[in-house]
């Protein structure tokens, strides 16, 4: 397997999803039970390539999938959704949604005049030091930094980028802490021998105990899509959901 950039990956499929400040979409709006209800605005393309991934066509074909909208339009569709169904909580997910940093941070600053919390989820691959700036200036929201593996080897198993890639994440995350920016860590642990799981808190810790007080264990789920990605790669989980939705 050819290892990839996810940050040169990014760029090759922001010129597929990204149109001057629109964002391709290809589900929305999209009432959810999860976090106790929430409205989802789920986009088109990732930097990753990961092999239990539940997203389908629009992860891989982002070209061929989906409409482009403005901020204003993604904002208004969820919003809506949210007051329909009485829900606190937005967000923007199906894929990566900072590939598009220009327009997420729109959505965020409408959502900032609101009562209602924003969700960002995100792979933490792009959290950079300019881009994790532009986030401090927004309270109402909360970021979501979905792991995918207990370390370098793991992740570059799972996701097919190059190794390095998950000691960026973890530098984004003290980025993070810095800024003093809300967030909870997600890790994919499906993959993980104990061993490993025990190692990576270790690591965390160093960076910060708060990290560990909002560790989120994360499983996949066996999509038939997922189950033929996983027979294609020979890569077998150690634990597994049989059914639900993201």
């Amino acid at each position: 397997m050819n290892l990839f950039d996810p940050i040169v990956k990014a760029t090759e499929i922001g010129q597929l999803v990204i149109k001057d400040n629109e964002r391709k979409y290809y589900r929305i709006p999209r009432p959810g039970r999860w976090y106790g209800g929430i409205a989802t605005a789920d986009c088109c393309g990732c930097n990753l390539k990961c092999v239990f991934c539940w997203s389908n066509k629009p992860r891989d074909n982002p070209e061929k999938i989906g409409t482009f909208y403005s901020p204003e339009q993604v904002f208004k569709k969820i919003i809506d959704c949210a007051r329909d169904h009485n829900y606190r909580l937005l967000r923007i997910s199906g894929n990566e949604p900072t590939i598009a940093k220009k327009h997420l941070l729109k959505v965020l600053s409408l959502n900032d005049k609101t009562k209602y919390l924003f969700i960002l989820e995100t792979n933490g691959t792009l959290l950079n030091e300019e881009f994790v700036m532009d986030l401090c200036k927004f309270r109402n929201f909360h970021i979501r930094v979905s792991l995918k593996g207990t370390n370098p080897e793991e992740f570059s198993m799972l996701t097919g980028a190059i190794p390095q890639a998950f000691d960026t994440i973890l530098g984004n995350l003290e980025l993070l802490i810095e800024c003093k920016i809300r967030f909870n860590l997600a890790v994919m642990l499906s993959f993980s021998p104990e061993k490993n799981v025990v190692m990576l808190k270790q690591r965390l810790k160093k960076i910060s105990e708060s990290i560990l007080e909002d560790f989120e264990e994360e499983y996949i789920f066996l999509y038939p899509h997922v189950v033929n990605r996983l027979k294609k790669t020979g890569i077998k989980p150690l634990i597994a959901y049989t059914s639900g939705r993201r």
